[in-house]
């Protein structure tokens, strides 16, 4: 028996390790609490409102373990956007100009389209898959993302890659 758990235990650490290199694109709604509170931890301790891991996790109510075990694996997706090709799927109600928009969203924010792929419209939805260079002068990518989603006629907007 000891042997069989030995090797459990061995086999788990390896997966651990291999976990490590995943990652995962995920939207706030999606995250536990503590690990909101982790990321607003750190905005505090970076901005300078408070001067100690001790201020930032009582003002943001978590304990201190919670605080080191998470602080080096979740991070605010814009703050790494910078420099990249974001590319997102859209589905999106067939109207005329509805691109238009949300391409003049993108330029607001001085991103580049790259490529644009639309899908021949099922039922008055199209599905549109959209690349862009997310340069040093881009604003604030989760903001962008979230006015096109705002927009009257788009389903959903999904981020479903992040290269460079």
């Amino acid at each position: 028996m000891k042997g069989k758990v030995s090797k459990m235990s061995e086999m788990f650490e390896n997966s651990r390790k291999s976990d490590k290199r995943k990652y995962f694109v995920v939207t706030h709604r999606a995250l536990p609490e503590v690990l909101l509170k982790v990321v607003e931890a750190k905005r505090l301790l970076e901005s300078g409102r408070v001067q100690t891991v001790q201020e930032a996790i009582e003002k943001v109510g978590i304990s201190r373990s919670s605080f080191y075990k998470y602080q080096d694996d979740i991070f605010p997706y814009h703050d790494n956007a910078k420099g990249k090709t974001l590319t997102v799927v859209m589905q999106m109600d067939d109207e005329p100009g509805l691109l238009a928009l949300v391409l003049q969203v993108i330029a607001k924010f001085h991103a580049n389209v790259l490529t644009i792929h639309q899908s021949i419209p099922v039922n008055g939805i199209a599905s549109v898959t959209l690349s862009a260079d997310i340069l040093p002068s881009t604003g604030d990518v989760e903001q962008m993302i979230d006015e096109i989603e705002t927009l009257q006629g788009i389903h959903y907007v999904k981020i479903i890659a992040k290269e460079g």
